[in-house]
């Protein structure tokens, strides 16, 4: 465990206890070092418990540091840490505490005249004792340890004995505060720390700054090198930090990502080795955004330093550096907005397709997929190469997929292999969304797109493979039991199929309908939270994609299934399956939970969401194919009560017109099969409608002068989304005034009525035939059940006889007289 601690004289005669002598190999740190093999689990002799009984005494009790590092060395000597079990090891460390190591990290950096060891041999020491304490968890979230952190990141970035005086004063004031100074005195080490020295490494970490160890001029003795045990000690303390659940944040806020860049960049002792891989780890999952936001220049310029080291290296390098450029990829955001960077990518895509071209074990093709995977995410197909690659590139993913997915039920997937698919699926989804683009069957000037710039026949190649991808894709899928929905690999593999189906559904359809059951389960399972969510929550933070990278809510499943539920919805034999799953009831949900998150906590519409948009499109499908299920199905009338309390607040917010159009169309469609001759109906309906004629009545501007009828200023913007909408409302609108007659005086308390009248009178022209038929449709009914109201467009066609009015002539013969 101490096995680099060794007996030493001392100037003055006394025995003291120094550190291995530089560049000898570690035997642990902290790892277990001191025991071999064959000593492996065979426990303590009595004499040895004796022995360790006293040394533990010793710990506590010892009048000097020499006593304490005596009893250690007896420790690391008669009992290695091989043969003792948890509990004894933990009675070690509680024994040894963090004040000496961190005591003898701050005499090594301060110098002290009473110390009998050299610095050096401190610090080599005190990393020591640290790595071997940092293999406790406990002990590695103290704060004690904790404040050592910039001062062993400045050993890595500058050598052993560089002017830290910074890491040095946050720790003594930390100690200080502690309040864990020793009582015994030190014979061998003397260290006096003033309080006023520092601020404290609670105010650094709450201000997110923290010195990153750069020396004010570097060592030249002998002594400032960094020996390979001393960097294995820091990294081992580091790395155990970082395995915590704060931990990435604890070495960020101390400087981590400058001082190992540093490190790095200056290629210092086990910078490549261990350096790299932690600073990987830092650049990974949720603080991969806050990372390079705040470094990228010093990120920026170690990846394209990675980028160079990539090109020049020989073959079987490169395969093992694909997985670590993938680490050290940045947001897209960076990504695009640096040129050099993306000229640094491109020699790496162009390096990347003679390996793509070689034949490779699947191992080997894994990490080339998943980084050409990242690429891609990051530039589009545009980077990657020509045509021919791109093809080449989506065949291979398809391939591994196969290969992988396909095999018996029971057989277990690997992380590795996992991990390679998941890159694959990312390719296999960008490759389906161009493939199925109208630019393919054009052939004029190619887009920008490499695969968008594909001929039909390498368009229908790319199809096919695509096809039986997804095909072991569903087989896959049909294996996956309830217990496994909280799995991340069953996630990405249900979201890659869903960009299938949000593209094409007529392949495999059968396949596809009968995987339906698992689709919609999968999705209701999330979606009321009955799964396992911290794995999903953590892969969602880990997504290289940086509008992926969001906080898991349980919505995202059914959210990526709903395009394909549209297509799905609107066809006799899905949708037939569908409603002997509940599907309107899980929409429902889906929809009033979305709005809620919508809203914010204070009630306040914070932004849009299309997948609202969406759903509303899908349970229309629902309401006009499916009229007595509309009628007789609970979910419906939730449906009704939701849309009466959303439509009111959404009229008045002009960003969501959209939004509020589905929310109006959809209510009206439903309220035309809804029957109530009564005079008068519940407040909630009331609500609704009127609501519902507010909205519909401003679309439509005529002004002040006659001339054709505009679009409102309010509705120009959106009138390509909304407009269809607005037409199915109106003829919506009429269905309502047949089934339900009292609407008809609401017309005109509402002013829906006259607006419209005095709008077609003054207009010559309306925007478009369409237009003209669904407000035709909606007056014919509305004359057909008030007599008031047709008295009221009668008049109006009498004294404008030339206007759009006019020309409607099913309303004329609604309105003659008999």
């Amino acid at each position: 465990m101490f096995a680099k601690v060794v007996m030493a004289d001392t100037a003055d005669g006394n025995t003291a206890v120094s550190s291995r002598p530089p560049g000898e190999e570690e035997q642990g740190g902290g790892e277990g070092g001191g025991g071999s093999e064959e000593d492996a689990g065979g426990g303590l002799t009595d004499a040895q418990r004796d022995v360790l009984e006293r040394c533990l005494h010793a710990l506590k009790h010892g009048k000097n540091d020499s006593h304490t590092l005596a009893a250690l060395l007896l420790i690391t000597r008669l009992c290695p840490a091989s043969q003792l079990d948890k509990p004894t090891l933990r009675r070690i460390f509680e024994a040894v505490g963090l004040n000496l190591p961190a005591r003898l990290l701050v005499t090594a950096v301060r110098g002290s005249e009473s110390s009998a060891l050299p610095p050096h041999e401190l610090l080599s020491l005190g990393t020591a004792l640290l790595a071997a304490l940092s293999t406790d968890p406990d002990m590695a979230s103290h704060p004690q340890l904790l404040i050592t952190i910039p001062l062993l990141l400045g050993i890595l970035a500058n050598g052993p004995l560089s002017n830290q005086q910074k890491q040095e004063e946050e720790m003594g004031h930390s100690q200080d505060n502690e309040g864990q100074s020793s009582e015994r005195s030190s014979t061998d080490i003397t260290v006096e720390i003033s309080a006023g020295e520092s601020h404290s490494s609670k105010q650094k970490e709450d201000d997110g700054t923290a010195s990153n160890g750069a020396p004010a001029s570097k060592e030249t003795s002998a002594c400032s090198s960094l020996d390979e045990a001393m960097a294995s000690d820091c990294y081992q303390v580091l790395t155990a930090v970082c395995a915590l659940p704060r931990g990435p944040d604890q070495l960020l806020s101390r400087g981590a990502v400058l001082a190992l860049c540093q490190a790095v960049a200056q290629n210092q002792t086990l910078s490549q080795d261990k350096g790299l891989p932690l600073l990987g780890r830092l650049l990974s999952g949720k603080t991969k955004d806050k990372v390079w936001s705040k470094h990228s220049a010093e990120l920026l310029t170690l990846l394209l330093r990675l980028c160079k080291d990539f090109c020049e290296s020989a073959d079987q390098a490169r395969l093992d550096m694909c997985s670590q450029l993938v680490q050290f990829l940045p947001p897209a955001g960076v990504a695009v907005d640096s040129e050099e960077l993306k000229g640094a990518m491109s020699r790496v895509c162009g390096e990347l397709r003679p390996m793509m071209q070689a034949k490779l074990t699947p191992r080997q093709i894994g990490p080339i997929l998943v980084l050409s995977a990242c690429l891609l995410d990051l530039y589009g197909w545009e980077l990657l190469g020509p045509p021919k690659f791109c093809c080449l590139l989506v065949n291979r993913a398809c391939v591994e997929v196969r290969m992988g997915l396909e095999e018996p039920p029971g057989n277990k997937l690997s992380p590795e292999l996992q991990h390679t698919l998941t890159g694959c699926y990312r390719i296999m989804e960008a490759a389906i969304e161009q493939a199925c683009s109208p630019a393919l069957t054009q052939t004029t000037a190619p887009s920008q797109s490499s695969v968008s710039s594909l001929s039909l026949q390498q368009s229908r190649q790319v199809l096919r493979v695509l096809e039986e991808a997804f095909s072991a894709l569903i087989y896959h899928l049909q294996q996956v039991d309830p217990n496994q929905y909280g799995d991340p690999f069953v996630f990405a593999t249900f979201r890659s199929l869903c960009s299938w189906l949000a593209e094409e559904t007529s392949c495999l359809k059968e396949e596809v309908m009968g995987l339906l059951p698992f689709l919609i389960g999968y999705s209701r399972s999330h979606l009321q939270g009955e799964s396992s969510e911290q794995g999903l929550s953590d892969w969602m933070a880990d997504m290289c994609v940086s509008d992926e990278r969001l906080a898991w809510t349980g919505k995202e499943p059914l959210r990526y299934l709903l395009p394909a539920l549209c297509h799905l919805s609107a066809e006799e034999g899905p949708r037939k399956v569908l409603l002997t799953l509940d599907t309107p009831a899980l929409l429902v949900d889906y929809l009033s939970q979305s709005w809620t998150s919508l809203r914010g906590k204070g009630g306040v519409v914070l932004g849009s969401d299309p997948s609202m948009e969406t759903v509303c499109s899908a349970l229309l499908n629902f309401t006009v194919t499916e009229p007595e299920r509309v009628r007789k199905d609970p979910c419906f009338k939730t449906l009704e009560a939701f849309l009466s309390e959303a439509l009111p607040v959404l009229v008045h917010k002009p960003r969501l017109l959209v939004l509020a159009a589905n929310y109006c169309t959809l209510g009206l469609m439903i309220g035309r099969l809804k029957l109530s001759p009564a005079a008068s109906a519940e407040a909630g309906q009331r609500r609704f409608f009127s609501s519902a004629l507010r909205f519909l009545r401003g679309a439509m501007d005529s002004g002040s002068s006659p001339g054709p009828v505009k679009v409102s200023v309010g509705w120009a913007e959106s009138w390509d989304e909304a407009a269809e909408l607005w037409r199915l409302g109106l003829q919506a609108l009429g269905g309502c005034v047949r089934a339900q007659p009292w609407i008809t005086s609401l017309l005109r308390e509402e002013g829906w009525l006259k607006h419209t009248l005095t709008m077609l009178g003054q207009c010559s022209a309306l925007p478009d035939q369409h237009t003209q038929e669904a407000l035709e449709e909606a007056l014919c009914a509305v004359a057909e059940q008030c007599t008031l109201c047709k008295q009221e467009i009668r008049d109006m066609m009498t004294r404008h006889d030339k206007g759009a009015l006019s020309c409607m002539r099913n309303l004329k013969k609604s309105v003659a007289m008999k």
